[in-house]
């Protein structure tokens, strides 16, 4: 599993960072040049960060994420499809809504109860296929 690795400010230099911001937009706000001038208040919050990152080094605390690979969101999806096979009749799901043509794919229809479905996109209700004895 891949782990991100996020940085973020310890609390003095976070309060810091954060009055450089709330100082930067008053001034905005009172010469009413908001427009570059948010531009050059970005440019200086990252002058900030970097020159932390080379001064003081421990000023940042590392947070670790986990970050769900492709595969892995993949299995999440397949295993939430094969439940719902299980308590629905997918199989007997239309390819397309009568109505209004739309295609119709198992995870988008508004399902009511096993026997009632909807199209997702007109809202009729869904004719399932009869069931091959």
């Amino acid at each position: 599993m891949a782990k991100r690795v996020k940085q973020s400010l310890k609390d003095p230099w976070r309060r810091i960072h954060g009055g450089i911001w709330l100082i930067g937009i008053a001034v905005l706000a009172w010469q009413g040049w908001w427009w570059p001038g948010i531009l050059v208040l970005v440019a200086l919050s990252s002058i900030l960060e970097a020159v932390l990152m080379l001064a003081v080094p421990d000023a940042f605390e590392v947070l670790e994420e986990k970050a769900k690979s492709a595969e892995e969101q993949n299995e999440v999806a397949s295993a939430e499809l094969s439940s719902a096979a299980a308590a629905y009749p997918l199989h007997l799901l239309p390819s397309e809504c009568r109505q209004c043509g739309a295609p119709l794919r198992p995870h988008t229809v508004q399902w009511d109860h096993p026997k009632a479905a909807h199209c997702p996109y007109c809202g009729v209700l869904l004719p399932l296929a009869e069931a091959e004895g």
